[in-house]
């Protein structure tokens, strides 16, 4: 286990998905599932699948910083959703599918901010709608939630 890690949270449409692909990069020491962004306590899935709680479903990295960048890992965020679409990825509609990046320190915001301005120029006839906001309280998804990609699709 490396002495310092570092964690990074990303909304990007439903997070099994997004999960999987986090989990699959070298130098990513552990992922996880839940909710963050919202105003309500502890809230469960249908709570959030009832779009009362505010919150998205995200995805936390926990990486080592000595085997891949914050930057890697947002040059993926960036392929594996359309981060011009409000609120929706796919089939999946709702607040909690949005595109978001929480920042968990200065640096990272800097980083995610200028990660979206690039992103923005390649993208020069659609509007990026990533929000990018500090890392609020995380709220673990439900065990059945977990690793569901591993779990289900082997």
């Amino acid at each position: 286990m490396p002495k310092t890690t570092h964690i990074a949270t990303f909304g990007a449409g439903c997070f099994w998905g997004i999960e999987a692909a986090f989990a699959a990069l070298d130098g990513v020491i552990k992922t996880s599932v839940g909710y963050m962004g919202g105003h309500f306590h502890n809230p469960s899935y249908l709570d959030v699948c009832a779009r009362i709680t505010g919150h998205a479903e995200v995805t936390q990295i926990e990486y080592d910083p000595q085997q891949i960048s914050y930057d890697d890992l947002l040059n993926l965020f960036w392929r594996i959703h359309d981060p011009t679409s409000l609120n929706r990825q796919g089939p999946d509609r709702g607040e909690q599918y949005r595109s978001v990046i929480f920042y968990h320190s200065p640096e990272q915001e800097q980083i995610a901010r200028k990660s979206k301005l690039k992103r923005q120029q390649q993208e020069s006839e659609k509007y990026i709608v990533t929000q990018i906001e500090p890392a609020s309280d995380y709220y673990l998804a439900e065990e059945e939630h977990q690793q569901y990609y591993a779990k289900h699709h082997r």
